[in-house]
């Protein structure tokens, strides 16, 4: 007969192993490719994103765009201001993604995750 003393420790990393978060690339994220690309969100025009080394631009124009939990801790908040800058910023000069479609929902929604996680 095995003791149970036997499979405390295999069953405890496989507990940690399960448990732990699962880090993903910023280039594995749907919402990069939109975030990136010009016809969509276009986010390298006025935003530079030093965490991630794909993002090149020289843009000024907007903040930059890292530790951005720090600013938005709350997701739900990134994700109106990416819907429509101009509810907290009336003179903003960032599209309003959400209120005039340039992005639909499900765009937002992967944009928010990945600037998020930025």
């Amino acid at each position: 007969m095995m003791c149970m003393a036997t499979f405390r420790i295999p069953c405890a990393l496989l507990l940690l192993a399960l448990s732990a978060p699962a880090t993903v690339a910023a280039e594995d994220l749907p919402g990069r490719e939109i975030a990136h690309a010009q016809e969509k969100g276009n986010c390298l025009a006025c935003h530079r994103m030093p965490t991630d080394p794909g993002a090149v631009t020289a843009a000024t124009l907007g903040p930059v765009l890292k530790n951005v939990r720090e600013r938005f801790p709350d997701r739900a908040a990134l994700r109106a201001q990416i819907w429509d800058a101009s509810a907290k910023n009336r003179d903003t000069i960032m599209p309003l993604y959400g209120r005039h479609r340039i992005l639909t929902e499900a765009e937002i929604d992967l944009v928010t995750d990945y600037i998020h996680g930025l």
